[in-house]
């Protein structure tokens, strides 16, 4: 594993450009979000997202995996249509500590092997994260980053490179990380529900 640290309101471009070249080759990427650290992988490296299912211990049929994208424009490549006041709510909390369970396009669903139906959409607010993918040219699909059971996050930078320095390849070392998740709200049915409250508040 490479740990690179970087300052979290002002990240090297550089460092970040050379880690999206390794995950266009298939590198799997430890990075900070605006909640927990996550583990994640380009998302058209079906090699990669299987050596994440593998390192985390997940099995993928139940893996919550999500596509973080660098903004809204770009959500609609990724999942079927949706009302204009699902969209509307995305803009008004995103970028931020929230995940939109969306239904996934044909695109989206070859990349899994149980043809994924649903899948999180995320676009934080972190600097470390949206460098990364304006230097990317697909989302980042990826899980976050908890301990055996998943009940407890990973926070610490220097415990996450103990557990996963010969799994990974690249730490992206933004500092200590968030004990809390995201907000999820399901739109699956065109309805915005709250499956599980998260840091990000909701109205």
């Amino acid at each position: 594993m490479q740990r690179l640290i970087l300052r979290p309101h002002n990240p090297d471009s550089r460092d970040l450009a050379m880690v999206a070249q390794k995950m266009k080759d298939g590198a799997v990427v430890i990075f900070p979000t605006d909640t927990v650290y996550a583990m994640g992988c380009l998302m058209t490296r079906k090699d990669s997202i299987e050596r994440i299912i593998k390192v985390t211990g997940k099995k993928e049929k139940q893996a919550k995996l999500s596509l973080i994208c660098k903004d809204i424009k770009t959500v609609a490549d990724y999942t079927l249509p949706y009302s204009n006041h699902i969209f509307k709510t995305m803009k008004r909390y995103l970028p931020g500590p929230y995940t939109f369970i969306l239904n996934a396009n044909n695109f989206v669903t070859k990349y899994f092997k149980n043809n994924k139906k649903e899948i999180g959409i995320r676009i934080p607010d972190n600097k470390i994260v949206l460098e990364l993918l304006s230097h990317l040219d697909a989302p980042i699909i990826c899980t976050s980053l908890n301990h055996e059971g998943g009940l407890k996050y990973y926070t610490n930078p220097d415990t996450i490179e103990e557990t996963f320095e010969y799994k990974i390849d690249y730490l992206l070392d933004g500092g200590l990380g968030e004990e809390e998740g995201s907000t999820v709200l399901d739109c699956t049915d065109g309805e915005i529900d709250i499956i599980r409250q998260g840091l990000g508040e909701v109205d």
